[in-house]
């Protein structure tokens, strides 16, 4: 497995990204006031069940805080995956 080194924020597709193995999987968001919503999580089919879509929410999660973000977690992936690490439960707004 080819991992890109890290997820990347693309802004102007409002969304990260982590390339993969000729694939790409991206966290879909929207951004106001200094929270990020994320409403869609998206892996393709190929790369599924190998820990591609935590992989990708840990990056974008430590991003948005990085930045001083809150966090919406309107996609349930985000949901279940904030809710089994529960350090990250300062992010939410």
């Amino acid at each position: 497995m080819t991992v890109a080194a890290t997820v990347r924020n693309n802004p102007a597709h409002s969304r990260y990204e982590l390339a993969v193995d000729g694939g790409v999987a991206v966290a879909v968001y929207t951004l106001a006031a200094g929270v990020v919503s994320f409403v869609h999580t998206e892996v393709p089919a190929v790369l599924r069940e190998r820990g591609i879509g935590s992989r990708l929410v840990a990056g974008a999660l430590a991003d948005v805080a990085r930045q001083g973000m809150k966090v919406v977690a309107g996609c349930s992936f985000v949901k279940a995956f904030m809710g089994q690490h529960p350090k990250l439960s300062g992010l939410v707004a």
